[in-house]
């Protein structure tokens, strides 16, 4: 269980595989950085294919990791950034097939993708300001529109899969993990299929003519998450969701 990787005909696929809700923790961020960051140079892959096992995509960081220890939060910020920079500087295109929650960390992975698809029952979403954080807007807003984003953070509600594609966002919707899986691989084959050094220098010219940079934008972000971390605010808002109760907010001294 963590994250596997597999190679076949130009093709790697990176399976998220940690249970309960594939929650990574600061080393996990770290090392899929490192991990993506290999195939993105390796000479065998051509395009990488991001699924999950489990009841959902991605849950984002593992809470419980900062409730213990809020100093985390450095490492966790740096894992993050590195993992969503990696998939975004990629030499080659990033799919992400997902399912079930795509939440916190799960958006900097499909948000910095290339190409993402869905089955129907997905749903995208920033809990962070319910969780003491901050985060994500940079790659949300990559996804979505401006005021959907700004809905999204200010409230921390998620949005259905139906309304991602109806916003163009996802190249398709499917009713299993199964079809999911199959339309994913059937577009990496494609890609997969064409000259390496013509995708490489699609995706380079792609990112340079992109408005904004997103990896800086997402480092500016960092900024006031850490800010925040300072706070008893988002103690409390840990403290609270680890007890599975409601936070209790008062104002500081």
């Amino acid at each position: 269980m963590g994250v596997n990787t597999l190679i076949v005909d130009g093709i790697a696929e990176i399976g998220l595989d940690c249970p309960p809700v594939n929650a990574l923790n600061s080393q996990e961020w770290l090392d899929l950085a490192k991990n993506i960051d290999h195939l993105s140079h390796n000479d065998d892959v051509k395009v990488i294919v991001i699924t999950a096992t489990g009841k959902g995509f991605c849950a984002g960081v593992d809470i419980k990791e900062l409730q213990i220890d809020s100093s985390k939060i450095h490492d966790v910020n740096d894992g993050c950034w590195k993992t969503a920079r990696a998939i975004h500087v990629c030499n080659v295109p990033v799919i992400s097939a997902c399912h079930g929650f795509v939440l916190g960390g799960g958006i900097l992975l499909a948000g910095a993708s290339d190409i993402v698809l869905a089955t129907k029952d997905a749903y995208f979403g920033l809990p962070e300001i319910d969780r003491g954080a901050l985060g994500g807007g940079a790659h949300l807003s990559r996804l979505f529109p401006l005021q959907a984003v700004r809905k999204m953070m200010f409230t921390g509600k998620p949005i259905s899969a139906a309304r991602a594609y109806e916003y163009g966002s996802i190249e398709s919707l499917h009713d299993t993990e199964d079809s999911l899986h199959a339309a994913a691989m059937e577009i990496a084959a494609d890609i997969a299929s064409k000259s390496s050094i013509a995708v490489n220098l699609a995706k380079k010219a792609l990112n340079q003519i992109e408005h904004g940079d997103v990896d800086e934008h997402y480092k500016s972000e960092q900024t006031f998450t850490l800010e925040l971390y300072k706070s008893k605010d988002s103690q409390e808002a840990r403290d609270a969701f680890v007890e599975k109760r409601d936070a209790n907010f008062k104002d500081e001294d």
